[in-house]
């Protein structure tokens, strides 16, 4: 099985608004990034999208290291509230239906493919990669506001 490294960031300018999310996918000597926009979006929708469309790029399935700065995402995984929202319906402490349904099961999909040990940064700090992903998610917005 092959191990892949991935930071990942989204960004939304007003949130909502327009949003552009950035991932770096590293394997070996050999590192890739992508980067997408959407025209209407959250910040949260961002973070999702950014590690979706990094996992999808995998075409078997991967050890993975995921880096991001997303407590919403990171937190989902480690302290299991997606475990809790599968056994509840898809619903949150409140009985109300989880916000970004859509994008988190696609997310539990692939996390369930692959082997992904989820890993919490700082963001904004002194980490380059989470700062070129950040970078990559704002240039998205800029180009195309």
């Amino acid at each position: 099985m092959k191990n892949i490294v991935i930071y990942t960031d989204g960004a939304c300018s007003y949130n909502p608004g327009p949003g552009g999310w950035g991932a770096i996918l590293m394997y070996k000597d050999t590192k890739m990034e992508i980067s997408g926009f959407n025209p209407e979006t959250t910040n949260n929708q961002m973070e999702l999208t950014a590690v979706i469309e990094a996992l999808l790029k995998l075409k078997e399935p991967c050890k993975v290291q995921l880096y991001s700065d997303s407590a919403y995402v990171i937190n989902a995984f480690v302290q299991d509230w997606v475990g809790n929202w599968q056994r509840n319906g898809f619903k949150n402490a409140k009985k109300k239906p989880i916000e970004n349904i859509e994008l988190w099961q696609r997310l539990i999909n692939l996390n369930d493919y692959h082997q992904i040990e989820w890993i919490k940064v700082k963001g904004h700090a002194d980490n380059p990669y989470n700062n070129r992903c950040d970078e990559l998610a704002r240039l998205e917005i800029s180009k195309n506001i």
